[in-house]
């Protein structure tokens, strides 16, 4: 009797163990492919990116338009992460907002002034409304980090190539 309860106990912790590693949340889903609104909006993003750079601007536009309201519905249940209200923001002045666009940004520089795609996309914002002392402040802001966010608003700055 006791050597049965014992090889039940042992099995049934092998298939726990085996249920966790396969990313099981024992809820019969799966923790590992659960995709939050955050990530689903960044596939959008990365997808219009692509469908922009082809030509093919109303396909990029809806992906953008998916992505803002996914985001939208992101800030909303965890507001005040700079990731989210940058792109926010980017979405939004993809979408033609300048003005939103630019309130998300300046929400996300509160929590993380030096966060790097929130200070390129918002330099980008000023070079497209014309305010290229400020664009030139976010690139100050970015100078010292060795990245491709800094030579993306310098091309953007230089009138090298456009984004916005």
């Amino acid at each position: 009797m006791i050597k049965k309860i014992l090889i039940t106990s042992i099995t049934y912790l092998l298939l726990m163990v085996n249920l966790n590693a396969a990313g099981s949340d024992g809820e019969g889903g799966s923790s590992a492919t659960v995709k939050t609104n955050y990530d689903k909006a960044v596939s959008h993003i990365k997808i219009a990116k692509k469908h922009e750079k082809k030509g093919k601007l109303e396909k990029a536009k809806e992906r953008y338009l998916k992505a803002q309201k996914l985001l939208i519905k992101s800030n909303a249940k965890k507001p005040n992460k700079a990731d989210t209200l940058n792109y926010l923001g980017f979405t939004t002045r993809k979408l033609g907002d300048f003005e939103m666009g630019e309130k998300y940004y300046l929400q996300g520089l509160a929590i993380n002034p030096n966060h790097k795609g929130i200070n390129e996309y918002l330099g980008e914002l000023y070079v497209a409304t014309n305010r290229h002392n400020l664009a030139v402040e976010r690139l100050e802001v970015l100078k010292g980090c060795n990245c491709e966010e800094y030579e993306q608003l310098k091309a953007v700055i230089a009138g090298k190539k456009s984004k916005y």
